[in-house]
């Protein structure tokens, strides 16, 4: 297509100028204007003198009267089409002809004028000039679509128009563009670019008015649902008052319950600031829920709520002998607590740990140390707890936010003062989440859990009056600052006397009431307990003791239910007689006179009846395998020692004492390697090998040979291999049994043996020294080697056990090797 060039009519070469302010007239378009200034007015006067045309130039700045130094250069040369005087202006309406640029500018007073030249406009008739001719006029038909300005005239007036010249100014007069953009506007050369650039203007502009539109519509819609809550309250509340359930009643209510509650001063004044920002709510609000839930929390927990304690510490005794057997030291440790709290009157709550094994009765104790004093017991196991706010509670800007599980107890046990057991202290471990056992540094600490403060409730409670009894089958894992807060009490396994007595006085007793057997329907002899306790079970407390006299319960229970007659059902027919005067009332759940044992074989059996019973089963050691089937454990120190190198240990582990075998033996043809297995820690095997070191050293005075070694491997064993093993202890156990091996001659059967080596010989202190002469006696242990510096640890053995055994203290190898291995000790000595 050829370009056109638009031909505008002859312009003179001078013209009166109009400046104006922020305003551009474009060619081709129609524009109102106002005139007001001097020389604005002197050039519409002089125009309309003449020929009516001007020329509309912007000025910059805001001049009030403007000199010809501050007109742009390119403005539209217009004709007045229409004039008005006003009283303030002159309006007056000009019709754009072409565009012009000012050669020279000059002012005479109040006369402004410009020589001019006219700029031609070129029309390119080309396919991109008419693709943007109907962009424009597809975004002029969504600017239409929008409830907004732009007059639904404009549709006719635009499709009209096949100038996209005229069509693109027309636009530009019509957007909201800034004044300095359409003067640029206004000097664009090129259609194209011109084109381009007003496509660009009016798309912005168009997502402007659809983005406006649909934030009108939005604001409309919760408008509409605004007005529809509205019109649904009101109607609720006339119910309200129709109901004299007036709004106002659930605040009034919580008033008074803060009120009643006798909170203390700082609570108190949270609650009712909360109660106030409740008023302030309507119900529907999501934050009303939470401050009401607060609200209940805050009124639930024992703020001042306590129980009396029973300051009798002879009392306080009988029932802890009452409820458990042994276990002096807690019960004297409770004893005085109380006694203090007597005479003083006032005391802060002690901080308990019993570590021990698992069975040994840390949990019930604390039930019992609760009766004792009359006190609530409330309980929370901290097994696997990794969460920070499983202690203080989660902050209330959590959804579901909850109170830590201190206060949640307190709520349970509903007094301030209860007995609160935190079991399983060494089983708290840190995660993301944080450090539960650094939250529980303030709780367990009596100088500071005065103000303990939950990050729910936000304000301090006071928790210096609950007894806090932690448990822990282990202290390394507990943090070491939390240990430091805490008294531990050890709490070490049972020996067999001891487990029988506690079978007797608490397990059997209790097995039977929970299989509905009467007490004494099930008799064992002593001799069947001992067969139960050795052959049975192998632990340092007595769970399993019970788990397996439980099942020779159930099995005895069995046997009575399926032998039993049930009663004769009573007939329809025949109307009861009445009992003869003196006859005692007949007990319809019992079947049998009240009092009255009644007849096995007619009346059913009741848990817990108040009557001791004929022995429905005698149990003898015979008839134990027919209850418990097979034995699980055998006494094997005989079979396991009866070979050289082979050596008896002893063990501390979590669940108590136990015995391990320690294997040596020299592998001929090697090249004087240690082979260690049986998954030895690090420490044990460095035991291991100050264990050699020491033997090679001093191989003339053990009467050995120097080079025992020379050509030989030594190969070190503790069975049990899936099972890790580590520390010092089984250091000298080694040490025998490698030197058994030289010699070729077995270690005595019936000796035990612990204590760490060092290189020189000597034997160092270990501990658990009770759990492993328990263990060894277990086994039939007659004889029990130990470091002289444990020496003091026996006065805690029970006395059967050390009228049973004979305890060694040593301090070298040398002594040890003189109970372990007597004979050949004395054969080497002859031969010296």
């Amino acid at each position: 297509m050829a370009d056109e060039t638009h031909k505008p009519p002859p312009l003179p070469g001078e013209l009166p100028v109009l400046p104006l302010l922020k305003t551009v007239v474009f060619p081709l378009t129609l524009q109102p204007l106002a005139v007001n200034r001097p020389v604005s007015v002197e050039s519409v006067n002089r125009a309309l003198a003449s020929d009516r045309m001007l020329l509309f130039v912007m000025q910059e700045g805001e001049e009030t009267d403007p000199q010809p130094e501050h007109l742009k250069r390119v403005g539209t040369v217009g004709l007045i089409r229409q004039m008005a005087k006003g009283p303030a202006a002159t309006h007056i309406i000009v019709e754009g002809v072409a565009r012009a640029r000012i050669e020279e500018a000059s002012r005479t007073g109040a006369v402004l004028k410009a020589r001019i030249r006219a700029i031609p406009e070129q029309i390119e008739r080309t396919l991109e000039v008419e693709a943007y001719h109907r962009r424009l006029n597809d975004l002029i038909e969504r600017a239409l679509s929008q409830a907004t300005g732009f007059s639904q005239e404009l549709r006719g007036i635009v499709m009209n128009i096949t100038d996209p010249l005229r069509l693109a100014y027309l636009i530009a007069s019509m957007l909201d563009m800034k004044a300095d953009d359409k003067q640029r506007f206004l000097e664009i050369d090129s259609l194209i670019v011109k084109l381009q650039a007003i496509a660009d203007a009016l798309a912005r502009e168009v997502e402007l008015l659809e983005l406006k539109g649909k934030i009108e519509s939005q604001a409309e819609k919760e408008m509409s649902q605004a007005q529809r809550q509205y019109f649904l309250r009101q109607q609720l509340k006339a119910i309200q008052e129709e109901l004299g359930e007036a709004e106002g009643g659930e605040t009034k209510e919580l008033r008074t319950r803060v009120e009643d509650a006798k909170l203390p001063e700082n609570v108190a004044s949270v609650a009712f600031r909360e109660i106030d920002r409740l008023e302030r709510m309507t119900p529907a609000s999501p934050e009303y829920q939470m401050i009401r839930t607060y609200l209940d929390w805050i009124l639930d927990i024992p703020w001042n709520v306590t129980t009396d304690d029973r300051l009798d510490p002879v009392e306080a005794r009988r029932v802890l002998d009452e409820d458990h057997y042994d276990l002096d030291k807690v019960k004297e440790r409770i004893v005085e607590y109380l006694a203090v709290l007597k005479l003083k009157g006032d005391m802060k709550g002690p901080i308990l740990c019993f570590a021990g094994p698992p069975g040994v009765g840390k949990t019930s104790l604390g039930q019992s140390i609760a009766r004792a004093m009359s006190r609530k017991f409330v309980r929370i196991s901290l097994g696997g707890v990794r969460d920070e706010a499983e202690i203080r509670g989660h902050r209330r800007t959590y959804i579901g936010a909850l109170p830590g599980r201190i206060v949640q107890a307190l709520k349970q046990a509903g007094s301030v003062n209860p007995v609160f057991m935190l079991d399983e202290i060494d089983k708290v471990s840190a995660g993301f989440q944080g450090d539960p056992a650094a939250a529980l540094l303030e709780v367990l600490d009596p100088a500071q859990n005065n103000t303990f403060r939950d990050h729910y409730l936000e304000v301090t409670l006071d928790l210096s009056r609950v007894l806090f009894i932690t448990t822990a089958n282990h202290l390394g894992p507990v943090h070491p600052a939390l240990l430091d807060r805490m008294e531990v009490i050890t709490l070490s396994g049972y020996t067999e006397e001891e487990k029988a007595h506690i079978a007797r006085q608490y397990l059997i007793p209790r097995q039977l009431r929970e299989h509905g057997l009467q007490p004494g329907a099930v008799a064992f002899t002593d001799a069947a307990l001992s067969r139960i306790i050795s052959e049975y079970t192998r632990e340092s407390g007595v769970r399993n003791l019970e788990r397996q006299i439980g099942t020779i319960a159930r099995k005895v229970a069995a046997r009575v239910a399926m032998t039993q007659t049930p009663p004769a059902p009573p007939t329809p027919a025949a109307a009861p007689e009445p009992p003869p005067p003196g006859t005692p009332p007949f007990d319809h759940a019992q079947g049998a006179p009240s009092g009255s044992r009644g007849t096995p074989s007619t009346a059913p059996l009741l848990p817990a009846a108040p009557t001791i019973a004929e022995p429905v089963a005698h149990i003898d050691a015979a008839q134990i395998a027919e209850y418990l089937g097979v034995p699980r454990f055998r006494r094997e120190v005989e079979f396991r020692t009866s070979r050289p190198g082979v050596a008896t240990g002893v063990a501390w582990t979590e669940t108590g004492g136990d015995v391990l075998f320690i294997e040596a033996s020299l592998i001929p043809g090697g090249k004087e390697n240690i082979v260690l297995t049986g998954q030895l820690g690090n420490v044990m095997q460095e035991s291991a090998k100050a264990a050699v070191s020491h033997i090679r050293a001093a191989a003339r005075e053990l009467h050995i040979p120097p080079d025992f070694l020379e050509h030989h491997d030594l190969h070190v064993h503790v069975p049990a291999g899936a099972i890790p093993k580590d520390g010092p202890s089984a250091g000298v156990t080694m040490a025998t049994a490698i030197l058994s091996a030289v010699r070729n001659e077995p270690v005595r059967q019936d000796v035990a043996m612990t204590g760490e080596i060092t290189l020189s010989g000597l034997v160092l202190p270990v501990g658990g020294i009770r759990e492993k002469a328990l263990a060894a006696r277990r086994q039939g242990l007659k004889t029990f080697i130990l470091p002289e510096r444990n020496s003091p640890d026996l006065a805690d053995l029970p006395e059967e056990v050390r009228h049973d055994m004979d305890f060694v203290p040593v301090s070298t190898l040398e002594e040890v090797l003189k109970v372990a291995l007597p004979v050949a000790e004395e054969t080497l000595q002859r031969r010296t």
